[in-house]
């Protein structure tokens, strides 16, 4: 494929193997779509379990036994509460965070012309994937809300129907802070792992393109190319979870009652540290490192199945 558009021009939106039009970014969204709704709602009872670990450490001291207590009170839909919120939330922040990375990693290589886009990838991919995320979060946060009230509620005091639990959280909302009470703490959880997410992804195809499978990329197989997007996302899903990991700590003791009212700063100052790094970390990686490489598999998977080839390279 030439690298030049139909004005003679280098133009990023003609370096893969189809131009990078409105129909392009398009299916990139629905790409998106797919890959976090599902997977995230896929795995709800570990993020019921983790939230609880990191609000009451007391009662949810591990997955299995956190997992066990929630059956043994709840039952069945104690371990999938939050299922609705989870997935819409997530579909739509999917949509944002890959479609909305495709679009800005373009704009920003143009902008930056086709000798400074080879030198500084890694500047291009940080800025579009940082670029991405503030959306995809202002579209998520009413619904990250929503879904950690409800998993965090204990049981009968909040409803859990997906929408009693909105009607509900708009009528606390002064003292829930919704929609949006929880965008800075999102947006400092969900920009460095996004980057993260984004980097490492890149990072790693490229050093398996570079060193393990040395011949150019469409000459192999999909099944060798969706198997390298697989472990290139599973491996950066781990970096991310650590890297995330306190932000994601202050989110969940956010919708805690004992913290109503409190301010980031304070609920940071009071569980510390170490806890906020490490409480519910082992669940969070094992989580968001399959995650990950599932999500990075299903939109490559997608893509690849509308021709427009998979992401990443030398």
């Amino acid at each position: 494929m030439s690298h030049l558009a139909p004005t003679g021009k280098w133009d990023a939106r003609y370096l893969g193997p189809v131009p990078h039009d409105s129909s392009y970014y398009a299916k990139c969204m629905l790409g998106g779509v797919l890959a976090c709704g599902i997977t995230h709602a896929g795995i709800t009872p570990l993020d019921v379990a983790k939230c609880n670990m990191q609000v009451n450490p007391a009662k949810y001291k591990g997955l299995t036994s956190g997992l066990a207590t929630l059956l043994r009170e709840e039952g069945q839909t104690g371990i999938w509460k939050g299922f609705g919120p989870t997935f819409v939330g997530y579909s739509l922040q999917g949509m944002f965070k890959y479609g909305l990375y495709e679009v800005f990693k373009d704009q920003y290589m143009n902008l930056a012309g086709e000798e400074l886009s080879n030198k500084y990838k890694p500047a291009i991919w940080l800025a579009g994937s940082a670029s991405a995320e503030v959306f995809a979060d202002i579209a998520l946060c009413p619904l990250e809300m929503t879904k950690v009230k409800i998993q965090t509620s204990p049981s009968g005091t909040f409803p859990t129907a997906f929408g009693a639990a909105l009607k509900e959280m708009s009528k606390t909302k002064v003292e829930t802070r919704y929609p949006f009470g929880s965008l800075v703490p999102l947006w400092s959880r969900q920009i460095p792992y996004t980057m993260a997410k984004f980097f490492f992804f890149e990072k790693i195809v490229q050093v398996f393109y570079t060193h393990v499978f040395t011949e150019p990329k469409e000459s192999y197989a999909k099944t060798t190319q969706l198997g390298v997007t697989f472990a290139s996302g599973y491996l950066a899903g781990v970096v991310c979870a650590i890297v995330s990991h306190p932000a994601d700590s202050v989110v969940s003791l956010m919708g805690k009652p004992a913290n109503k009212g409190k301010s980031i700063g304070t609920i940071a100052s009071e569980t510390g540290f170490v806890a906020l790094a490490t409480k519910g970390l082992g669940t969070r990686v094992l989580m968001i490192g399959t995650l990950t490489g599932f999500q990075w598999w299903i939109y490559d998977s997608f893509k690849a199945s509308m021709g427009l080839g998979t992401t990443g390279g030398k």
